[in-house]
Formats: C-alpha cells, structure tokens, sequence
C-alpha cells in the first residue's frame, strides 16, 4: 500500500515496527500514538494495569490499514455525543 493520507509507513524510524508483527509491509504509522487511548471502551486490545495504565502492547489496530476506518469512525461518534451533550444543556 502506498503512503497516502490514510496510510503511512514509516520504515526509517529506530522503532519500527514498534509493535511485533509478521506483516511488516502493512504496518501503519499514520496514528503514530493512538487518539483512542484515553477511551475508556476504545475497541482495541489493551489490559489496564494495576496502575490504571493501558498496555496496548498487544493491540495492532492502529497500525494497520483498516486501522484508519476504525479510528476514525470511533472520533465522529465521540464527537457527535459531545455535541449532543453540549446541545442539551442548552
């Protein structure tokens, strides 16, 4: 896949892939830090550790093409529960 304004991989980094894959050629890097991660229920796999910290180590949906769609569509709800919030108290 080329790099474009849904993908981007970025094979120079000293951490790439900063997760393990066996698909290196699909790694994502467009969400670099993932935007969900202060989600409570984000749709990826993470554990909390006793910290109240999420471990994402084993998560890969940001990092992967369809990682794009997943992320995306999950900001457009949380921001249209704000703005519905933010209209009721109106």
């Amino acid at each position: 896949m080329k790099n474009s304004h849904r993908f981007f991989s970025n094979t120079d980094c000293e951490y790439f892939p900063c997760h393990k894959t066996r698909r290196p050629e699909r790694f994502n890097c467009m969400f670099c830090y993932c935007p969900l991660y202060f989600f409570e229920e984000c749709g990826g796999n993470y554990i909390v550790l006793d910290s109240g910290v999420k471990d994402c180590t084993n998560c890969l949906i940001p990092h992967t093409p369809e990682g794009y769609d997943h992320i995306l569509g999950r900001l457009k709800a949380r921001f249209a529960e704000i703005r519905g919030a933010a209209s009721e108290k109106k």
